[in-house]
């Protein structure tokens, strides 16, 4: 096989991986201002999407325009939030720059969706019979939906390396996907180790070892705990997708009331639809998330609520959100970068009283305001340079393997070749892992390399 790398070669964003000109892993674009998108557009066949998040799934819609209609393979939960992020992005940036895509383009991606489970492998462009491949996802234990995609040619895949196979001088290449080897609230981590002669792995946290998720929950529930006995407010910056619904989770096990605002309660009614509710690791957990939370809506109150939030509701007011932070409460919003959504409204409302919390979840890129904050004390919001009194606190609940779990992974696969990709430092991470005798390399941004 041959791989071209369009996107997230050395870095981190817009991911895409050309296999032999045919097949597209990923379409993603990088959210930064400006945006960045891959290096060039493709005319691929067919689509095989690993997981639905902006990175990785940004920039599908523009490949349906004029007359190309590829097939696109996810499973449902990202086939779902792929669409609420085009849909998203065409309402924050549409007829810009900024966005690639229209409405119809992402109607169209509707059209050509073909949806699959985990270990159920299935034929694209014919099948290997018929030239094409077979593909298979595996859980990645990431966010709900989310697969290692394993690409094969010429033969089936087995279920498990432990087991035997002859080798046919076929290729079986393992795309890792973005993975977690922890298990999360709402999902077990990865145990899956297909069989592969070459794997394309991510490495976001590669130089990062985590304390273990219980001992981060932890200190998280204390610092909330603290927050509120002390007559405080905390905010807490979540991404939308999958980490709005972990501090939900946490919350309510720890019988902690909470609001949710954001598109995060969007993604809650998403994931608890019946079409989604296999692949998270136990739907009654999300469940009792969101009957624990106030999800914040456009009416004069807020509603409790007993089934999954989203549905018909308008938008909230700056005044609804000014008199929710003003209480004695958590409040799960995004942005989780501080660079947009409800959480421009709540951070300036509680950032004058040390007695307040702002919680962190998620790593805080460079530049970003939520850096900014962690690193300096003080934040620029809508366009305003903020000192911030409050405490603001960050607790690593990242869904990307550390390093500990990424050389577990790799553990599978000490006799394949390894593309190190989708990390700050890939040409390091390959480097360590040579030395403990793998064939490893990080190739570069529109490389070409045989598998």
């Amino acid at each position: 096989m041959e791989v071209e790398f369009l996107g997230g070669a050395r870095e981190i964003g817009r991911s895409a991986i050309l296999v032999d000109d045919r097949l597209l892993l990923d379409y993603g674009m990088d959210s930064g201002d400006p945006p960045q998108f891959p290096i060039r557009d493709p005319d691929p066949d067919a689509v095989v999407v690993s997981h639905g998040h902006l990175d990785h799934v940004g920039s599908l819609p523009s490949l349906l325009s004029g007359d190309a209609r590829p097939p696109v393979h996810w499973t449902p939960p990202t086939r779902d939030l792929a669409l609420l992020l085009a849909r998203d992005t065409l309402n924050l940036h549409g007829g810009t720059y900024d966005c690639p895509f229209t409405e119809a383009e992402i109607a169209r991606l509707t059209q050509v969706s073909e949806t699959h489970g985990y270990r159920e492998p299935f034929p694209v462009l014919g099948g290997t019979d018929a030239g094409g491949y077979d593909v298979t996802f595996y859980d990645a234990g990431h966010v709900p939906g989310s697969a290692h995609v394993l690409v094969s040619e010429g033969r089936s895949p087995s279920s498990n390396r432990t087991q035997s196979d002859d080798d046919d001088g076929e290729t079986r290449l393992l795309y890792s996907g973005d993975f977690n080897t922890e298990d999360q609230q709402l999902l077990a981590g990865s145990t899956a180790r297909p069989d592969a002669d070459a794997v394309i792995v991510e490495s976001t946290y590669a130089d990062t070892t985590r304390p273990p998720r219980a001992d981060i929950e932890a200190a998280f529930v204390e610092r909330l705990r603290t927050t509120l006995w002390e007559g405080g407010t905390v905010v807490v910056p979540a991404f939308a997708i999958g980490r709005t619904q972990e501090v939900l989770a946490i919350c309510a096990e720890h019988d902690i009331d909470c609001y949710a605002d954001g598109m995060g309660t969007r993604v809650a009614d998403l994931l608890g639809r019946e079409r989604n509710r296999d692949f998270l690791r136990d739907p009654d957990v999300l469940r009792r998330a969101t009957a624990n939370a106030r999800f914040v809506d456009g009416r004069d109150g807020q509603r409790k609520s007993g089934a999954l939030a989203g549905r018909a509701r308008r938008g909230a007011s700056r005044g609804q959100r000014t008199r929710i932070a003003a209480q004695n409460t958590v409040i799960v919003t995004t942005s989780g970068m501080l660079h947009g959504g409800p959480a421009m409204t709540y951070v300036p409302e509680i950032r004058d009283h040390p007695v307040n919390t702002i919680a962190f979840t998620g790593y805080q890129v460079e530049s970003t305001p939520g850096r900014e904050l962690l690193d300096t004390g003080r934040a620029e919001i809508d366009g305003r340079l903020m000192p911030i009194s409050a405490q603001a606190e960050h607790y690593d609940f990242s869904a990307h393997a550390d390093r500990n779990g990424l050389l577990d992974f790799l553990d599978a696969y000490d006799d394949a070749e390894i593309l190190v990709n989708h990390g700050d430092r890939c040409e390091h991470f390959a480097a360590a892992l040579r030395e403990d005798g793998y064939a490893a390399r990080a190739p570069e941004l529109g490389s070409v390399t045989t598998v």
